[in-house]
């Protein structure tokens, strides 16, 4: 079976101590066996192929913990996936700026009972969509004056996320779907 090509989003790396350096990031992927590794701004974004995706970050988790001292959650998309969710975005269908659009991607599939319990009203004006695996922001004063964070979404649907901006999420789909 070919490779396919994937993207691993990292949570929190590069903010304070949390210091990864994106080549030592891209040597571990390729010590894990994954080929064509990409890394793509300072956030921890990396597009790779594998054959066994899911176990090559398992062995990249077992070893930024051991290299650096602290968890990394990792989230990943397919390619397939990551144009699936370029494509449906409700706030872009519905004309909001594109620059205040997040989405927040969650290693799990969230309970349909813990969705609904979601407040709606918690961070006026901003404004979210639960789809599968994503929930789509619309932040109109910026993502750092919202209350919908990572904290609060893992908290009320039992899951482990991490957020990229429009503009980011277009960038990693362009760099998995063009050689």
């Amino acid at each position: 079976m070919a490779d396919s090509v994937h993207v691993a989003l990292l949570r929190g790396i590069n903010l304070g101590a949390r210091q990864i350096p994106m080549k030592k990031l891209a040597e571990m992927f390729a010590e894990a066996g994954c080929r064509d590794v990409k890394t793509y701004i300072q956030s921890g974004n990396v597009i790779f192929k594998a054959a066994n995706p899911s176990r090559a970050i398992a062995q990249i988790g077992k070893a930024l913990a051991a290299r650096f001292r602290f968890d990394v959650p990792i989230v990943t998309r397919n390619a397939a996936e990551l144009r699936d969710v370029t494509e449906s975005n409700p706030f872009l269908r519905a004309g909001k700026d594109a620059a205040k659009l997040y989405v927040v991607f969650m290693a799990d599939q969230p309970e349909k009972s813990r969705v609904a319990a979601l407040d709606p009203a918690r961070s006026p004006p901003d404004e979210f969509t639960v789809r599968g695996r994503e929930i789509y922001l619309y932040c109109p004063n910026g993502l750092g004056r919202t209350k919908l964070s990572n904290q609060y979404f893992d908290t009320k649907l039992a899951t482990t996320s991490t957020v990229r901006n429009w503009r980011t999420v277009q960038k990693l789909l362009d760099m998995a779907t063009n050689d």
